[in-house]
């Protein structure tokens, strides 16, 4: 999507770990910016000072940020979702977690993180040593307060990710230029939360409401300050893999948790600024229509725009269903394949389900052909509805990518309440089944279940539901992080898929084979995914499509999704990833590896 700002980076400067992309940090002290103007001239006036802002927004997307590796490649594998082929040194390398030090993806998105920070630094320093902050108008200082807190949330959004990927990292809160030594050491990532949990506190207060503000929501406001200051509160109530290998949670965690209940408590109490739309389907036909939504459900969605590996985004091109060059939608799809026992996880009626889950590929004539169990798709991206069309080969359909929704703020209050509580409150139920029921469209439907009401229970229900809400949109492992439940987890998952290629336990009844034919474009099932059906032949007008049957070919072990789901995880290792081995050699012995490197 077009951004709303103009698209473009006014400030080239040397950022505080650019360092590792050169020989030491003498080279890297001799390097001249590439900057046509100067700090003081960027910040000379508003115009400036938001172009200066807006470079910092670049930071988010691309191919290095959350067009395609941050948000596509680091999160998987996990239970829901996995990377596709055969193993490599690379994304694949990434999602079966045999994490190398050599492995190029590693590199650049960490690289594009800290350039962010720079940059954000560098508005956050000079933003409030411009006259008009304190002596203009009120015009003015209101603009310049809005500037200095979306840059100072911009900061923490690019420091909980290099927290929540490699742990305790250098954080430099000053430019660059004002450091005698770039090479920085590991900050505690305890102390790093509570400077960046705070710098989002002064943040609330600098940037307007949504509804204030007049913008969409590519622009950080009041709203996406919550949410992000909620979120990274319960990471910081969360377990993190230690320096020691364990995975720990610190004493405090009570602290935090709260202050995570008590700012979606206020997003909540704010339901003209946001709310859930009553769709599911209809928050992603908007997202990949670039439509306005005027729930405002997405509190957060980071832009993209300019067809171009630095500025747009890749989903839709790299995951989705696959659909064919030929066809009216263009090229794309399959990066990601949705395993089956999360198609499974949903219950038949549930819509999520089939927007979350893709079961058929497009081919050349527009025409729909299923997909076996095993080769099932993310749908969330998809190209085929993205509206207008965007024919040919292109790879940057222009999705944004949605940082935040109001229904991650729904079930982290729930969360909340019933660790703070010891059992859910009353609000909490409420919140759990106000996501729950928007999923199904009878709300009496008795597929929804009984809220649980101890507290074990309850929290066992919220990470189901978290499961079943944002598959595709790269939470779920760092949810199992904070839960210490990702190895569990991933050993569940195997176990599921024995089962469900044996056909037994919970899977008994999902059927060795489906029936299929094309009704026009569209695909006809003759069975139900649901009951047992062991007949072989398929009858007359219609096609067999291995179902169970097709994960004779081994999942867990590598046939087809080469060498099996999260192969190499290691617990006590693989919850943080190494630093990758140029940026080890530029610290010249100063930088911790990551346990178990």
């Amino acid at each position: 999507m077009k951004n709303i700002f103009k698209k473009i980076t006014i400030l080239s400067l040397s950022l505080s770990l650019a360092g590792v992309a050169i020989s030491g940090c003498k080279d890297f002290l001799e390097v001249q910016p590439k900057s046509q103007i100067s700090i003081s001239d960027a910040f000379s006036n508003i115009p400036n000072a938001t172009n200066a802002v807006i470079g910092v927004y670049d930071e988010l997307m691309g191919d290095n940020g959350y067009g395609i590796r941050i948000n596509m490649y680091y999160p998987y594998d996990s239970d829901e979702i996995i990377v596709s082929g055969n193993i490599d040194n690379g994304r694949r390398g990434i999602g079966r977690y045999q994490l190398l030090l050599t492995n190029a993806e590693l590199r650049n998105p960490f690289l594009q993180l800290y350039r962010g920070i720079e940059k954000a630094n560098l508005c956050i320093e000079q933003i409030p040593l411009m006259a008009a902050y304190t002596n203009g108008s009120d015009a003015d200082k209101k603009e310049l307060r809005r500037l200095h807190g979306e840059a100072l949330t911009l900061r923490a959004q690019f420091m909980f990710e290099l927290i929540r990927n490699w742990g305790d990292v250098p954080a430099p809160f000053t430019p660059a230029y004002k450091q005698t030594d770039l090479f920085i050491p590991q900050a505690n990532r305890d102390e790093t939360y509570a400077k960046i949990i705070e710098d989002l506190k002064i943040a609330t207060d600098l940037v307007p409401w949504r509804t204030e503000a007049g913008t969409r929501n590519e622009r950080i406001t009041k709203g996406a300050v919550k949410a992000l200051r909620a979120k990274l509160a319960m990471f910081r109530g969360g377990y993190a893999l230690r320096s020691s290998g364990k995975m720990e949670r610190n004493a405090d965690y009570l602290t935090y948790i709260k202050i995570a209940r008590d700012e979606c408590a206020d997003l909540m109490a704010k339901r003209g600024e946001h709310t859930l739309n009553p769709s599911y389907e209809d928050i992603w036909r908007k997202l990949t229509s670039f439509q306005y939504d005027p729930q405002g459900e997405i509190i957060f969605e980071v832009g993209a725009g300019g067809s171009n590996s630095n500025s747009d985004s890749r989903m839709g091109n790299y995951n989705g269903p696959s659909v064919n060059a030929a066809s009216r939608y263009g090229t794309g799809g399959g990066g990601l394949l949705a395993l089956p026992n999360y198609f499974y996880a949903f219950d038949s009626t549930d819509t999520r389900r089939d927007v979350t889950v893709t079961n058929y590929a497009i081919a050349a004539t527009n025409i729909k052909s299923p997909r076996r169990l095993g080769e099932l798709t993310d749908g969330k991206f998809r190209k085929d509805w993205r509206v207008p069309l965007l024919p040919g080969t292109a790879l940057n359909p222009g999705y944004n990518w949605p940082m935040i929704r109001f229904s991650d703020v729904l079930l982290m209050f729930a969360e909340a309440e019933n660790e703070l509580n010891g059992s859910p409150s009353a609000a909490a139920i409420a919140a759990f089944e106000e996501v729950r029921k928007r999923a199904f469209t009878n709300k009496n439907n008795p597929a929804i279940g009984k809220t649980p009401t101890t507290k074990a229970e309850f929290f066992n229900a919220i990470v189901n539901e978290r499961y079943l809400e944002f598959g595709s949109e790269g939470i779920r492992k760092f949810d199992l992080i904070r839960w210490n439940l990702l190895a569990t987890k991933i050993a569940e998952t195997r176990t599921k898929i024995a089962d469900m290629k044996a056909r037994r336990g919970a899977f008994a009844n999902v059927p060795q084979y489906l029936f299929w034919r094309n009704n026009g474009e569209e695909i006809q099932f003759l069975n139900s995914f649901y009951k047992a059906n062991t007949t072989t032949t398929a009858p007359t007008g219609w096609t067999r499509l291995d179902w169970a049957q097709h994960l004779t070919g081994n999942l867990i072990d590598g046939v087809p999704l080469d060498q099996g789901i999260a192969r190499f995880f290691v617990t006590g290792k693989s919850e943080l990833f190494p630093y990758d081995q140029a940026t080890v050699d530029a610290y010249q012995g100063k930088l911790k590896q990551n346990a178990g490197y």
